[in-house]
């Protein structure tokens, strides 16, 4: 439980936006992989591969949502009591972007080729497979299991633990990616009230449980010592993030209101992939 707060953290800066599914094309072993399957932005600045070897815009958000689409729907009516809250925390998080994970990220971009922080990326997103398995297990999806568990093994041997993506030219080991969120809206689990966490950014009630139980899936949560952990998770989040430099600034200077058009935005994702 101690390490609980190291899902909050990635899940903010890398989430996973809409999935990216298409049938895939042949291409480098270390194409990016849509880590962020929470959330996706459109954004004007570096344009990372997808997993079918196209050009994808990947949200500056941990773990994937087409912000400026979503936006322009009928929002998802959500509970928001901790508005006062929300605020503060969306507040805080944007500084923190800006303050800190940014500077660091962009000075770590200029030090470290793209290949080696594409495969650093691949690698993680390999290690959290364990995550996307056994949700795919709990909601009754036989054949997303078997394509993810097919994914992980070809990635960890042949892509050398995980490093490379050469799985990703197999559209049947590349199965839409799942959580305990998501599996708690299969089974008809609403989503509760909104909440903005530190460092993890937009949530719901019944995603903030889900995060708590697929963090005993996360492998880097049961490395020793704390600061260990702490050290892999910093490192994975300064990593992913220069990849995504510029994303979270182009979502702000489209969005009217930035809290409220995240929110709407976060809320319409994660339905839609509810129901994929």
């Amino acid at each position: 439980m101690k390490h609980i707060p190291l899902i909050f953290f990635l899940f903010f800066f890398f989430s996973s936006g809409g999935a990216l599914r298409p049938a895939v094309d042949s291409c480098s072993a270390f194409d990016d992989l849509p880590y962020d399957q929470n959330r996706k932005i459109i954004s004007t600045t570096e344009k990372q591969p997808s997993l079918n070897g196209t050009v994808s815009d990947e949200n500056f958000f941990d773990h994937e949502i087409d912000l400026l689409d979503e936006w322009e729907e009928e929002p998802i009516s959500v509970a928001d009591p901790l508005a006062p809250w929300n605020r503060l925390m969306f507040h805080f998080n944007d500084k923190f972007y800006f303050w800190i994970l940014k500077p660091v990220s962009k000075g770590y971009k200029a030090l470290t080729p793209q290949i080696v922080r594409t495969g650093v990326r691949n690698f993680f997103f390999n290690i959290t497979a364990p995550i996307r398995l056994v949700n795919c297990v709990v909601q009754g999806k036989g054949e997303a299991a078997a394509g993810e568990f097919a994914r992980f093994v070809v990635n960890s041997t042949i892509g050398v633990l995980g490093f490379g993506n050469p799985a990703k030219t197999y559209p049947e080991f590349n199965p839409d990616e799942e959580d305990l969120g998501q599996s708690f809206g299969a089974y008809g689990i609403g989503n509760g009230f909104y909440i903005v966490w530190p460092f993890l950014g937009p949530s719901t009630l019944r995603d903030s449980v889900g995060l708590i139980g697929d963090s005993f899936l996360n492998p880097v949560n049961y490395v020793s010592p704390t600061e260990a952990s702490l050290g892999i998770t910093g490192f994975k989040t300064v990593n992913n993030t220069s990849m995504k430099i510029g994303e979270y600034e182009s979502f702000k200077e489209t969005a009217f209101e930035p809290y409220e058009a995240l929110r709407n935005a976060y809320i319409q994702n994660r339905k839609k992939m509810v129901e994929e």
